[in-house]
């Protein structure tokens, strides 16, 4: 299923990706600020506050150039949901993946948005198998057949890749799935508002 308003969902995208753009250029020409220093910093008490701005940091211009064709096109295809669900999402994996990389991931300093892309990429791969939608389950296999090979990333393995990022955001984009088909249901049920729902 793509977005009701596709130039809108597009626009919103781009808006998002240009406070990315904005932050690693700040973080560039003014190194004096150290942004990364504001990633995760697994199981120490001020690396927490990475949680919250990891996602925003990236380690130099080919680090988010690498993040931005997946980051515009698995977004706009999570906005599909309407703005209410693409938020409640994407905060699910956010705090899942920053959180369970604060827990268990390896020492040092972890950034980028791969963590949210990886739940994002999860969250469209299985979202028309809990809801048993046979177009979000095509939408579903277009995406693995292009990208699927991406999930290779929840492995370790590759040096100064933060699979553990990659693994727990991909589990935040499950329970974001689940979330949102149970609020589904509840709301076919009730005929009330869902908990996710767009």
């Amino acid at each position: 299923m793509l977005p009701q308003n596709p130039l809108g969902a597009l626009g919103g995208m781009l808006m998002f990706l240009a406070v990315l753009y904005a932050v690693e250029f700040v973080d560039q020409t003014d190194r004096a600020l150290d942004l990364d220093q504001y990633g995760i910093r697994p199981r120490d008490v001020d690396g927490l506050e990475g949680v919250l701005f990891a996602p925003l940091l990236h380690a130099g211009w080919p680090h988010l150039i690498s993040n931005t064709l997946p980051f515009l096109v698995l977004g706009w295809l999570v906005l599909a949901g309407g703005l209410r669900q693409f938020v409640a999402v994407t905060a699910t994996v956010w705090f899942v993946g920053g959180l369970g990389t604060w827990l268990v991931g390896a020492p040092g300093v972890h950034i980028g948005a791969s963590g949210v892309i990886f739940g994002w990429m999860v969250f469209l791969l299985v979202r028309g198998f809990f809801q048993r939608s046979a177009a979000q389950v095509l939408v579903a296999l277009v995406l693995f057949f292009y990208w699927g090979g991406m999930l290779w990333g929840v492995l370790p393995g590759q040096p100064g890749i933060s699979w553990e990022g990659h693994l727990f955001g991909a589990a935040g984009g499950l329970l974001a799935a689940w979330l949102v088909a149970r609020s589904g249901r509840r709301r076919a049920v009730t005929g009330g508002p869902g908990t996710l729902a767009g």
